[in-house]
């Protein structure tokens, strides 16, 4: 008789798959980097902008009309650029790793006595 499959036994195999667990670790690992990104985006522009902000009477980037805008795509630019070295640098070990083939074996060799042609002067 055969087992009837249940939702929660259904999550449980979706789940114990290799690739949800991994993905999921991902998604949480990119939401870190993220926060970590746009906190240093926004202290370097900051402190570099700072002249101008103070001419500008904004206390930061953000206050500006478009400044969120700029600071995420500076973050996009930064992310995809870090993601970029990271599946290179990924791309790079896997043409390493490759297995490297033996050498094709000598041809036999035959051992074929054969008189050699003398040159005869006619």
């Amino acid at each position: 008789m055969k087992r009837r499959s249940t939702f929660l036994s259904d999550f449980k195999d979706f789940v114990n798959k290799g690739n949800v667990v991994d993905l999921a670790v991902a998604v949480i690992i990119g939401g870190a980097f993220g926060k970590v990104v746009d906190a240093v985006v926004s202290l370097v522009m900051t402190s570099l902008l700072a002249p101008a902000l103070k001419a500008a009477n904004v206390s930061a980037i953000s206050a500006w009309p478009a400044g969120a805008v700029i600071v995420a795509l500076i973050n996009f630019i930064v992310i995809a650029f870090v993601v970029f070295l990271i599946v290179r640098g990924i791309e790079a070990m896997k043409r390493g790793e490759r297995p490297i083939s033996a050498p094709a074996p000598d041809p036999p060799r035959l051992n074929l006595l054969l008189p050699l042609p003398t040159w005869q002067k006619l």
